[in-house]
């Protein structure tokens, strides 16, 4: 029995000294605890993108001859079949066949073009066959008469004088016609020659254009001009031709041939962000398709002119990156993360932007039990550099602790807010803002001699 007391006397002090620490512990750690510690070194401000590799170069795989669609009044065609994008080809292999419905519509037009006009040419010579034969017929009758009417007049010499000049008379017609018929004949002919010329030239003409056509047809079948990995052309919308896809024959580019030894990043930066960016500034380049690899690269050019993105309303401008180096692994359109570094600044402090919090106008973070004013500087996408207000070393609140708000003000004297107000960051080592020891007063205290502000 007394053993039972003795135990249960255990076991009462053991729960009154749980209850005791349980209510005892400090009110900042019964909910966000977490503290972070004031940073020195080198700050890095820089701007995160998400980008597409591309081919610094390629070579085109052009379609059909642009002069001769254009010839055939063919302004647009249709890829009917393609191999799969990234497929990798010798020279000379099969890539592509496109839709020739419109052009073999235009042969068998212009077939029966040339029929036509192969059988007008047929009707014409046989036209002028007969209307020279009858030209010579003429002229011979015409001789025969001439020759009928000299023998007349020289049987004439007995006849009375008018007789004879009837039959000379009579002669002289004949003569005169013969002439006219001789220069009709020599009309005839060369208008004769100039209507088959005519007629042979746009026979010709037709036959040509229709070996044209049948010329173009073979290249409607697109080959590879030389080895290498096939990529698919990108259209104005940003989607890959493949199948289906029309192609203007403005700019009939049916895929391209990528040199795979240089690369760019092809990437988007937001119009709030485009002004930190310039040409040569250093990036970090990172392929989804491989995690944990890393590559450099260098900015290599920056889009005078924004663009608005599909499907929303934010506008971006295009940076191209030149990625250094050459790695086998990298290919077209693989996702790259871009991180371009802006700026690099030495020698300051900087602490997660969580823990920067703003009444009115004042800056401050969570610090020993008291609200302590800051100055900050540039920020990246998460950290922020302090100005003035915190030390090397110094444990801030990452978020604000329960009952934070009633926490006491610490104040910056008016001198170092002046300092820092609107310059750019120094180094932390000129950061040494006098602190003078705040007052006894637990809910107003001032660095510097200056009134606190709940």
């Amino acid at each position: 029995m007394k053993q039972k007391n003795i135990l249960t006397i255990i076991v009462s002090i053991a729960l009154i000294i749980l209850l005791v620490w349980y209510f005892s512990t400090p009110e900042e750690l019964s909910s966000n605890t977490i503290i972070t510690e004031v940073k020195s070194g080198t700050f890095v401000i820089d701007i995160t993108t998400t980008g597409e590799l591309e081919a610094r170069s390629s070579e085109k795989i052009m379609g059909p001859n642009p002069i001769a669609l254009r010839n055939a009044r063919i302004f647009q065609y249709r890829i009917e079949d393609i191999i799969p994008d990234g497929t990798v080809v010798d020279s000379g292999q099969w890539i592509a066949t496109l839709d020739r419905s419109d052009l073999e519509n235009k042969i068998k037009d212009q077939e029966l073009e040339v029929e036509k006009l192969q059988t007008q040419f047929v009707k014409s010579q046989l036209d002028t066959t007969m209307t020279m034969r009858n030209a010579r017929d003429e002229l011979i009758n015409l001789r025969y008469a001439m020759e009928e009417k000299q023998i007349v007049v020289d049987q004439s010499i007995y006849e009375p004088p008018a007789t004879q000049r009837q039959v000379k008379i009579d002669l002289e017609k004949t003569e005169r016609a013969y002439r006219q018929a001789m220069e009709n004949y020599s009309l005839k002919l060369q208008k004769a020659n100039a209507d088959m010329r005519e007629v042979e030239t746009n026979l010709r003409k037709a036959q040509r254009k229709l070996d044209e056509y049948t010329k173009l047809k073979d290249e409607f079948v697109i080959k590879a001009p030389k080895s290498g990995m096939l990529n698919y052309k990108r259209g104005w919308d940003g989607k890959k031709q493949g199948v289906g896809a029309q192609i203007s024959a403005w700019d009939n580019v049916v895929a391209t041939l990528p040199n795979l030894s240089a690369m760019n990043s092809r990437t988007y930066v937001n119009e709030i962000d485009i002004s930190k960016v310039s040409v040569g500034q250093k990036a970090e380049i990172e392929v989804d398709a491989f995690p944990g690899k890393h590559f450099t690269g260098d900015v290599f050019e920056v889009a005078n002119m924004g663009e608005q993105m599909q499907n929303s309303n934010a506008k971006v401008f295009e940076v191209i990156i030149h990625v250094n180096g050459f790695d086998s692994i990298l290919r077209p359109s693989m996702t790259t993360k871009n991180r371009i570094i802006t700026e690099i600044i030495d020698s300051v402090l900087f602490v997660p932007i969580e823990c920067v919090n703003a009444n009115d106008s004042i800056t401050f973070v969570y610090k020993d039990r008291m609200r302590w004013q800051v100055i900050t500087g540039k920020s990246n996408e998460t950290d922020i550099i302090i100005l003035a207000g915190l030390e090397r070393g110094d444990d801030v609140y990452l978020l604000p602790p329960d009952n934070a708000d009633e926490w006491s003000f610490e104040l910056l004297d008016k001198e170092t807010v002046q300092k820092f107000t609107k310059k750019e960051p120094v180094p932390s080592d000129t950061i040494e803002p006098e602190r003078k020891k705040p007052p006894k007063s637990p809910e107003k205290k001032v660095r510097g001699g200056k009134r606190g502000m709940h």
